[in-house]
């Protein structure tokens, strides 16, 4: 039996390389401080859990789920977006309930591309962006995010091909894997070019909860006109440490959100309707366990850079997410770099290589365990003395 042909185009997943090395290092038994990956450590706050326990006991939460999902769960969608970005949803047409954001990435291209039609994608950018593209049987072509431009696209770079053919174009900030954030002038710009140009902007907005220095990161939807250009997709497994739980949602442009619940009538019939309730209870209730993450996100985020000052390794301070961005030392490209502190450092970190031919010269650490730990990995990297 052979597989298809779109299964045998998807890309390598790059983070599975990954685990396989961390892993085949520790059954040496050695103390790998893992930094290479991007899944939360700290556990689902607790008034989540119960509140799924409390949904998983009422047997009307056993039946199927409404194709479309809870209408409770799209309000709260709705009620989250006003509350925290000023943003008005209309829950029965500008919401639609994903199985994690990352399926909804996946899915957009089948939703709003012909086989042949060309989307664009951020380069350096989540790796699964392209899958989307692949199984849609649509051409992508990247653009490059670069430290000059803090990180964010110059459109006045785009060719006019791009510009004329391009349907659809991915953002994501604050940005994995830079750490980059984006302002209220940079959305301005990019609804301006989308209308000026017929496309259409996905924002993926997975790290929306966590920005530093006081700066909470900007939905794209803020932005006046951004409805008629885009849609933006949010997921809970970072902003409450719901990453298992498979659960996010697109909002915005009523015309791509009935695409994608069209899509997913004929794929799925919506989520287990306990998560669903515990998601929109997450969504409605106190939020005090999100802004104590994001202080330790931050208190994690000065410690590496500070520990990093101290021994000479010198990168730009991440904005936004849970992610560094540093550069790799002369006379190494960055997936010798990171093999090199995995053999002589027993650190892990992910090669920027693995993001796109932009991250070629960067390694991303995850911020993803205590400060002591942190502050370690980096004093075992500087005993290697290549800064």
């Amino acid at each position: 039996m052979e597989l298809s042909h779109r299964l045998k185009q998807l890309p390598q997943q790059f983070f599975a390389s990954l685990v396989q090395k961390v892993a085949a290092a520790k059954l040496e038994g050695r103390d790998v401080i893992n930094l290479g990956q991007g899944n939360p450590d700290q556990p689902t706050p607790a008034h989540i859990v119960q509140s799924l326990q409390q949904a998983a006991e009422d047997p009307m939460t056993h039946k199927y789920s409404p194709f479309r999902g809870i209408n409770e769960l799209k309000k709260a969608a709705a009620s989250f977006y006003k509350r925290e970005y000023g943003v008005e949803i209309d829950p029965e047409k500008e919401v639609a309930i994903l199985f994690g954001a990352k399926a909804g990435l996946v899915e957009i291209p089948l939703c709003l591309l012909n086989e042949g039609d060309l989307m664009l994608l951020p380069d350096p950018g989540y790796p699964d962006y392209e899958s989307g593209a692949v199984l849609a049987n649509v051409k992508y072509e990247t653009f490059p995010l670069k430290e000059a431009n803090q990180f964010l696209p110059d459109y006045s770079q785009f060719t006019e091909k791009q510009k004329k053919d391009a349907r659809l174009l991915f953002l994501n900030y604050p940005n994995n894997p830079t750490g980059a954030t984006a302002d209220s002038t940079f959305f301005e710009e990019t609804v301006a070019f989308a209308k000026e140009n017929n496309m259409t902007i996905l924002h993926d907005f997975a790290y929306g909860a966590i920005g530093f220095d006081g700066k909470k990161p900007e939905s794209f939807l803020a932005t006046a006109g951004a409805k008629d250009v885009g849609i933006e997709m949010y997921t809970l497994s970072k902003t409450y440490n719901m990453a298992g739980w498979r659960i996010g949602f697109a909002v915005g442009n009523e015309q791509i959100i009935e695409a994608i619940n069209l899509l997913q009538d004929h794929m799925y019939v919506s989520l287990f309707p306990a998560i669903q309730k515990a998601a929109a209870d997450a969504l409605n209730g106190d939020q005090t366990s999100v802004d104590e993450l994001v202080a330790r996100y931050e208190r994690r985020r000065n410690a590496f850079m500070n520990a990093c000052e101290k021994v000479g390794w010198h990168g730009k301070s991440p904005s936004g997410s849970f992610f560094a961005w540093m550069p790799v030392p002369e006379g190494y490209n960055s997936e010798e770099f990171a093999d090199y502190l995995l053999e002589k450092a027993d650190v892990a970190v992910a090669a920027g290589k693995g993001f796109g031919t932009f991250g070629e010269g960067y390694v991303r650490v995850g911020l993803l365990v205590d400060e002591e730990r942190l502050i370690e990995a980096v004093e075992r990297i500087g005993e290697l003395k290549l800064f």
